[in-house]
């Protein structure tokens, strides 16, 4: 199995007015974009070529839009504070030029 391309953990994930986990996973690995519960069941994935990745209008640092398969989702990147000695988590920005760099469409 390949390296991931890109993984964030503590991700908050919702879809509407509706929190699906508080502390879910994103993770890009072998073409494919998936949305992970914290204890690892999957939420939904797509293949990165048909996922469109924002930022949203008037909306902090730590938030990205992903539509995945129809479906909107809000995630919540960076919701928490690192534990002492351990990186923090990756911004939303780093998300989204993940998704276009795994697609081919540029950073």
């Amino acid at each position: 199995m390949a390296e991931p391309e890109f993984t964030a953990t503590g991700v908050r994930i919702g879809k509407r007015l509706r929190s699906l986990t508080r502390a879910g996973q994103v993770r890009i690995s072998e073409g494919r974009l998936e949305l992970l519960t914290s204890y690892g069941s999957e939420i939904d994935s797509a293949p990165v070529q048909a996922v469109r990745a924002s930022r949203p209008w008037f909306a902090p640092e730590d938030r990205a839009l992903a539509d995945l398969n129809g479906k909107r989702y809000s995630l919540t990147l960076g919701d928490h504070e690192p534990a002492p000695g351990e990186p923090g988590p990756p911004a939303a920005r780093r998300f989204i030029e993940a998704v276009r760099r795994a697609s081919g469409r540029g950073a």
